[in-house]
This record gives structure tokens, sequence and C-alpha cells, in this order.
């Protein structure tokens, strides 16, 4: 993260924005504390939409049942 004084903030607000488009946090002092702090904007989760799939997905009937044994071996490492 690098951290600049308000002068050099406002002398290279150009050059820092360039830093926080990359992914960079740029924090602003004055006086050699810390009082803001510069950090990319995340892009917003795109909205669920529920029911997409209703009808594509079908699930067995005996889904919940025994599973076969050589599968059930394959997976214990037999």
């Amino acid at each position: 993260m690098r951290s600049v004084n308000i002068h050099e903030a406002k002398t290279n607000l150009s050059r820092l924005l360039e830093y926080v488009s990359s992914g960079e946090e740029v924090t602003i002092a004055k006086a050699g504390k810390p009082v803001a702090r510069l950090v990319p904007i995340r892009a917003p989760r795109p909205r669920r939409t529920f029911g997409v799939l209703k009808g594509k997905i079908s699930i067995a009937s005996d889904f919940d049942g025994p599973v076969p044994e050589d599968i059930l071996r394959a997976f214990e490492g037999d």
C-alpha cells in the first residue's frame, strides 16, 4: 500500500488513480497521520435469478439409495 501526503496527492492525483485502478490502495496522510484511503471500486455482484434451471434438471427417484459395492470400494481406495 502506498502512502502520500495531501500536497503530493493533489499534485499527482492522476498517477494515484492509475495505481488504484490497477488494484493498489493509496493512503493519504496529513502531518504523517492517515486521513483517507483511495481504494478500487469493486464491481457489484450480479443478481441471482431463481428458477433458471426449472424443468431442465431431474433427480432420479433412487438418488439417495445405497451405493453399488464396486463404486464404494473405489471411493475407499480399494
